[in-house]
């Protein structure tokens, strides 16, 4: 068996290349590990893989949920769990990729069992931050959890939102579900993981081209598709990065280059939390700032090489 290889980095700063050349050369099957990737209706706009670069080396759970599922870090990590299994028992490598910082750290903290959050727990919430605002709504969150206020700012609506959904739905705090973690599927010294830092305005400037990349090969047909399933707005796919905005344009409430500009800035603040997570939740993961694809290769592939060796000699 061999160690695992796990490439963080925000989005647009080239994992699927990076991923492939580093499969040819470990002999290496990538594995997604984007929260958005998963599902098959977003292929433009997620930057999943096209067919020809998926032939030149396998790939794993990319496209595989429909846009009706809501998907989960939980219910990524049990169909992940068997596929690294399986790459590390045939003596291949698993590459993992993914903007999805969770997700990854599922893999190696382990992550903990919360049950599905029924729809009219989330409905509650989302009636809680309309009346009350995020101001209001973490005040609740230090009543019924006070050990995650403490952890979490009232501008951190996502995840305030989360720990009230956990409590509205269970009566349980998010902070107890912490304590009980599933094991880890990769432990110290089977695994390596890596983050992509290339230079913000290098790739904000990348994610504002690629946008429009994606409006010319198909971005908009996959947003009048989603439109026309009438599907639930909250569910995860339907709020890709850019996919709001397209809708709306489809709804004739704004004109197309205004939702471009708007999806292109929620991308590019996206990239800014995604940076935010690699430095206080990967501190310890090698950083390579560097975008040229021949650098991050050799710089991996040294890393990978130790782990590699001492890995095959235990």
């Amino acid at each position: 068996m061999r160690p695992a290889l796990l490439i963080h980095g925000p989005t647009a700063s080239g994992k699927t290349q990076i991923s492939l050349e580093l499969a040819k050369r470990l002999g290496g099957e990538i594995v997604n590990a984007d929260s958005m990737q998963v599902y098959r209706d977003l292929s433009v706009l997620t930057a999943r893989p096209t067919d020809e670069e998926m032939k030149e080396a396998p790939h794993h759970l990319f496209g595989y949920k429909d846009a009706a599922e809501r998907g989960s870090a939980g219910s990524w990590l049990r169909d992940a769990r068997p596929i690294i299994l399986d790459i590390q028992k045939r003596g291949n490598v698993p590459i993992i990729i993914g903007g999805t910082g969770l997700h990854l750290m599922a893999l190696v903290d382990g992550l903990s069992e919360i049950p599905p959050i029924p729809e009219d727990s989330r409905q509650e919430v989302r009636k809680l931050f309309q009346q009350e605002g995020p101001l209001g709504a973490h005040r609740m969150l230090a009543e019924t959890d006070p050990e995650s206020a403490e952890r979490l700012a009232p501008n951190d609506r996502q995840r305030v939102a989360r720990a009230l959904e956990v409590w509205y739905a269970t009566g349980k705090t998010l902070s107890s579900y912490h304590e009980n973690k599933t094991p880890p599927v990769l432990t110290k010294g089977e695994w390596l993981g890596i983050a992509l830092t290339p230079p913000r305005q290098k790739l904000y400037g990348r994610i504002d081209s690629r946008f429009a990349s994606m409006l010319i090969e198909g971005a908009m047909d996959e947003a009048r598709a989603l439109a026309a399933r009438d599907l639930d707005p909250n569910l995860p796919a339907m709020k890709a990065h850019g996919m709001p905005w397209l809708l709306a344009y489809l709804r004739g409430e704004m004109k197309a280059e205004l939702a471009a500009e708007y999806a292109k800035r929620d991308t590019r603040r996206y990239a800014k939390r995604q940076f935010t997570w690699i430095a206080h939740q990967f501190p310890f993961w090698p950083r390579i700032p560097s975008t040229e694809v021949d650098d991050r290769k050799r710089v991996i592939h040294a890393l990978f090489k130790e782990i590699d060796a001492a890995y095959s000699n235990r």
